[in-house]
């Protein structure tokens, strides 16, 4: 029988353990009053794009599909969290209210990745890649032109401020361009533990990524990725799997935009852009494609450096540019990947001198 925990076990504890070491010192740092006010603003903010990068990492790097829609699916989680928060202010208590808020931006981010997930993972290659990059263009211009309010007879739903027809009293939610306003403020008894919030979600999400590709799931959707036509001579349904990754990564990106828009006083969908797909895209690959503690060392260093690099406005840019270079030179590079391999190796050596002695 084999004594102790197993290699994986061993790696998903390792990285639970990091997550909770950053955010010890962070706690540390801000107690005693050495975490600048821009370091404290970029906490909520990292958790966000942490969540998104894990999620995002379950399709590029386990199912070995190229998605740009993730922005896409950050929105509907958002706008719908964001909507469900405005209505239920007065009627159910914050924490409840938050909880519920999160669940509603998964599912229905969830119900939109099954949507899009059952047409669009037929496609292969750069076909799917530009049809999720479509989708989130699509519910990024719908949402631009959507006016939602309330009153004491329900929702109003119309193309227009003035087709919305509330009576006296009722409240305009979403504005169209101008987004949803005063999210926040919603939380303001709870605004302070939205890092802490962020973490545990981290947390969560770490939780069902790791057992989802650790399962007999996620063998199947890997073997997928690795050589489609060998999984299906055995019987593995291919769409079913990838549809599995597709709308689960679409419900944790839900996730990430919920956490998004309860921490801004001021939600607009401008926001979720490509270009925001794209950067979360930047995270999973600079990180290491399947390897998710890479995503989360990626999403701090690089989310976190143009910040703290603003006061070198002239190098910035040249400064976060060798950073990516270095980066993938480290993570692709055929030399630095050996050097990797001999080092790993070595420690292992030394590990076994120290047992057998």
């Amino acid at each position: 029988m084999k004594k102790g925990m197993s290699k994986t076990s061993k790696n998903n504890y390792i990285t639970y353990a990091m997550v909770i070491v950053i955010f010890i010192v962070v706690q540390t740092l801000s107690a005693t009053g050495n975490l600048s006010r821009l370091l404290t603003g970029l906490l909520v903010p990292l958790c966000v794009y942490t969540i998104a990068a894990l999620s995002l990492n379950l399709v590029v790097g386990f199912s070995g599909e190229l998605s740009l829609g993730h922005a896409g699916f950050m929105c509907v989680g958002a706008y719908s969290s964001a909507l469900f928060s405005n209505v239920f202010a007065d009627t159910i208590p914050s924490v409840p209210r938050l909880i519920l808020a999160i669940l509603i931006g998964a599912a229905v981010a969830a119900v939109f990745g099954v949507l899009i997930g059952i047409p669009v993972l037929r496609l292969r290659g750069d076909y799917l890649a530009i049809v999720t990059l479509a989708f989130g263009e699509i519910i990024k211009n719908l949402i631009n032109v959507l006016y939602v309010g309330v009153d004491e007879n329900g929702l109003h739903v119309a193309a227009s401020s003035a087709g919305l027809k509330m009576a006296a009293g009722g409240k305009q939610i979403m504005k169209g361009a101008l987004g949803i306003s005063g999210t926040a403020a919603l939380y303001k008894d709870i605004k302070d533990y939205f890092f802490i919030i962020g973490v545990i979600l981290i947390l969560i999400t770490l939780f069902i990524v790791q057992n989802l590709v650790n399962s007999r799931s996620g063998r199947a959707i890997m073997s997928t990725r690795d050589n489609r036509i060998a999984a299906e001579s055995v019987g593995i349904s291919v769409t079913k799997y990838k549809l599995m990754a597709f709308t689960i990564s679409a419900a944790l990106a839900g996730v990430a935009g919920v956490l998004y828009a309860h921490n801004l006083s001021m939600l607009k969908v401008s926001t979720f852009d490509y270009n925001l797909s794209i950067l979360i895209l930047v995270y999973v690959v600079l990180g290491g494609i399947g390897n998710l503690r890479g995503s989360i060392i990626a999403t701090i260093i690089l989310y976190a450096l143009p910040e703290l690099l603003r006061g070198f406005s002239t190098y910035r840019m040249l400064i976060y540019a060798i950073v990516l270079i270095a980066m993938m030179l480290f993570n692709w590079a055929p030399a630095a990947r050996n050097w990797r391999s001999r080092m790993l190796e070595k420690l292992k050596g030394g590990r076994k001198k120290k047992e057998a002695a």
